[in-house]
């Protein structure tokens, strides 16, 4: 058997000392890039690997975080997963996953005993369920945790996508160019993304003196989607529709094909998520974009704030982005009742900008 390469070696190769190759592994923001380069062309060209038990007991930390999600396997939910593990990586720590199908007392209890006793530094908790939060709350962790809740009900510390937000910006799309019926193709009530997306519909309207009109319930699915298409155009009350999330949005534009009604002639559709495929849907998409690696580096700023004891914002929400396609355009004459032009140039411009 060859010798077990170690950290001095590898400093004789890069020209350092060992305590800087400690530096490199443990906390490389504190090691200028030129040498960091250095002792890391090293470690790959020795193929160093370093001993977890060691490094746990020399520093009394074990670099490794946990991350529990609970909820369904959406795009947006795990693609927060995702983006929280690249953050982690990034700096230097591992992640111990587990995720569970439904928020349940005594399965969160026990992943959360697992995370313990593998000696994770801090946890994180993805929420889909509300009833995660109640849970969450109700226990005592001797590790700072850091909980991502689109609804900030939550008196842990939270860091979120604004899904408020973005559902004002949605529905104030559809006001700018024209549109004053507007329905709401919602997510299961159960959701804190769908409540939040709702919220922000309702407000919106509210704000611009229009009807609320009684929310269409989906399941974040194309299929609740397409039948509530069925529903919509055959019913013909309302002009556009914002839907809480691009699997039903796409449903939406088949139903409402299969109903005979064209978009956006006919109607106009706004999604949320702003998935791969939805830039090429028929028609191209207009919906709301969620930046995911952003939201992973704050998750993770914010864990290692708590870790280290440091003052960190309770709350950081940022915000998403509105993407503008072809699924959305001011209502015709025949179905407003009002001629197009009505609807300012101002607002056009800022509608399609």
């Amino acid at each position: 058997m060859s010798p077990r390469v170690t950290m001095a070696d590898v400093g004789r190769l890069a020209g350092v000392s060992h305590q800087t190759v400690s530096r490199v592994l443990n906390e490389p923001h504190r090691v200028n890039a030129e040498t960091r380069d250095r002792v890391q062309d090293a470690i790959k060209s020795l193929r160093y690997h370093r001993s977890t038990v060691a490094r746990a007991l020399a520093t009394n930390r074990t670099r490794s975080v946990g991350l529990i999600s609970t909820g369904l396997a959406l795009h947006s939910h795990s693609k927060r997963m995702i983006a929280f593990n690249e953050a982690a990586r990034a700096s230097g720590y591992q992640v111990s996953m587990a995720s569970l199908p439904t928020a349940e007392r005594e399965p969160m209890q026990a992943a959360l005993d697992v995370l313990m006793g593998q000696g994770v530094e801090g946890i994180v908790l993805i929420v889909a369920d509300k009833r995660a939060l109640d849970i969450i709350d109700a226990l005592d962790l001797d590790v700072p945790l850091v909980v991502a809740d689109s609804g900030g009900s939550s008196d842990r510390h939270n860091v979120a996508i604004d899904q408020f937000l973005g559902a004002r910006m949605a529905t104030a799309h559809l006001i700018e160019l024209g549109h004053s019926r507007i329905a709401h193709l919602s997510g299961p009530d159960w959701s804190l993304d769908a409540s939040e997306r709702l919220r922000g519909w309702r407000t919106e309207l509210e704000s611009a003196g229009l009807p609320v009109i009684e929310p269409l319930e989906g399941n974040w699915t194309p299929e609740s989607g397409y039948e509530r298409g069925l529903e919509l155009a055959a019913s013909g009350d309302v002009t556009a529709v914002f839907a809480a999330n691009d699997q039903m949005a796409l449903g939406l534009l088949h139903g409402l094909s299969d109903g005979g009604v064209g978009v956006p002639g006919g109607m106009s559709v706004v999604g949320f998520d702003d998935i791969p495929e939805a830039a090429h849907f028929i028609p191209p998409l207009t919906t709301v974009r969620q930046d995911f690696v952003q939201l992973g580096f704050q998750i993770m700023s914010t864990l290692l704030g708590l870790i280290d004891d440091t003052d960190v914002p309770e709350f950081v929400h940022t915000e998403p982005q509105l993407i503008v396609r072809k699924s959305t355009a001011a209502p015709s004459a025949s179905v407003s009742g009002r001629p197009a032009s009505a609807v300012s140039a101002s607002g056009a411009e800022r509608g399609n900008g």
